[in-house]
């Protein structure tokens, strides 16, 4: 990747559709993504004949071994398109960490390519039955056999281990966390389809919460959840023509660490300075930098990713993010705070992935959000998973 990405600006979201986001639906979950799916192709003022491109990253995001299946716990691109009676020309479907950021990657190349006029990007997420976190694994093989036997499973001892060296290396202390979780919920209980809907928490409540993997608690996670987000992505000349305000992709770009490591392993050190290049590509391919966006969403699926975002991206000083946060950095009610959870993220709404930071940036960008609408967003950005092994959109309200 060098310099600014050749198809800035030249694509854009032209609508979206949200389902309710609940913690087990009572439908299954490919009709809450077909239901979807035609809503967002209505909302951007198309008939569902005209898509004729469909992305998606179908990942089943669970820890214990639970089988995924077309249609009923994960909903690829061509099941989706099959549903709709479509027969596009283009069907793709991202596979990796960074599944947001890994889709519109693909959506906005097939746009601009012109292998599609019309891309509907949709993310499917499904909250198996029964624990979570139960495993029918009875043996380790391959490079688990290093770590399973010693309880090094599943992403809450991955994120329990970066969490835990930022706050011996830099003095802070879990309490200061709390800032995180209770400004998510905050946001997330204001919007209407959240799992958390008019459920704020407090600092009490916080520090009440049970540990899981010390130093992780329950408020530290996203809840898992059933639940469909779609978009709509076509040519900026072809977006003006529609009913909505178009919302531009200035750019992306993604992490891949750069040390081979065992499963699951992320060290803080991994973590910066893998996230520090992710922001340089960043800044590169969408032709800005970090004092241009106004509205940074960045990811929360655990709370310490919010730290370290915010470093990464330059938004506070390394080691600073606990005290920045705990000051009301980013407290989005405050005239000088950073709204970087303002659309309640992952912990405000539920495991949607990335797809809360999108969101908001668009409804933002696009003068769509209502009574939380924030007058002065014109360029967005939304980040999904961890620095290092995810990545970021850079969104416009207005070309550059």
């Amino acid at each position: 990747m060098s310099g600014r990405f050749a198809a800035s600006n030249k694509v854009a979201i032209a609508g979206y559709a949200q389902s309710a986001i609940a913690r087990r639906a009572d439908r299954p979950l490919g009709a809450l993504a077909v239901d979807t799916a035609r809503a967002a192709i209505a909302d951007a003022g198309l008939r569902v004949e005209q898509i004729d491109g469909f992305v998606s990253s179908s990942l089943l995001p669970a820890a214990g071994g639970h089988a995924a299946e077309d249609g009923v716990s994960t909903v690829s691109s061509a099941w989706l398109a099959g549903r709709l009676g479509v027969n596009p020309g283009y069907v793709a479907g991202f596979e990796g960490i960074g599944q947001i950021t890994g889709s519109v990657g693909i959506a906005v190349n097939a746009v601009a390519s012109g292998a599609a006029d019309y891309v509907l990007l949709h993310r499917a997420l499904h909250n198996p039955a029964g624990r979570y976190h139960a495993s029918p694994m009875r043996e380790a093989r391959g490079p688990q056999q290093w770590t399973a036997p010693q309880g090094f499973f599943g992403p809450l001892a991955m994120i329990a281990l970066p969490y835990n060296e930022y706050l011996q290396r830099y003095g802070a202390k879990r309490e200061s966390m709390a800032a995180v979780a209770v400004e998510a919920r905050k946001n997330g209980a204001r919007i209407p389809w959240s799992f958390w809907h008019e459920r704020p928490l407090d600092t009490d409540e916080y520090l009440a919460a049970p540990t899981l993997f010390d130093p992780v608690c329950r408020y530290d996670c996203d809840i898992p959840v059933d639940g469909v987000a779609a978009f709509v992505l076509t040519s900026a000349d072809r977006a003006r023509d529609l009913p909505h305000p178009p919302v531009y992709v200035a750019g992306y770009a993604a992490g891949v660490p750069a040390r081979p490591r065992l499963p699951l392993h992320w060290p803080l050190d991994d973590i910066v300075e893998g996230g520090a290049d992710t922001a340089r590509r960043l800044w590169a391919h969408a032709g800005i930098g970090a004092a241009d966006v106004d509205l940074p969403q960045v990811y929360d699926g655990f709370s310490p990713f919010v730290w370290f975002w915010l470093e990464v991206l330059g938004l506070c000083p390394p080691g600073e993010a606990h005290r920045f946060v705990e000051a009301g950095g980013i407290d989005s009610d405050h005239p000088g705070g950073i709204p970087a959870l303002s659309g309640g993220g992952a912990l405000g709404n539920g495991r949607m992935h990335g797809i809360p930071q999108l969101l908001e940036c668009y409804l933002q960008l696009a003068r769509r959000a209502g009574d939380r609408q924030r007058a002065n967003a014109t360029i967005g950005l939304a980040c999904h998973s961890s620095p290092h092994f995810g990545g970021a959109v850079a969104l416009s309200a207005e070309l550059f």
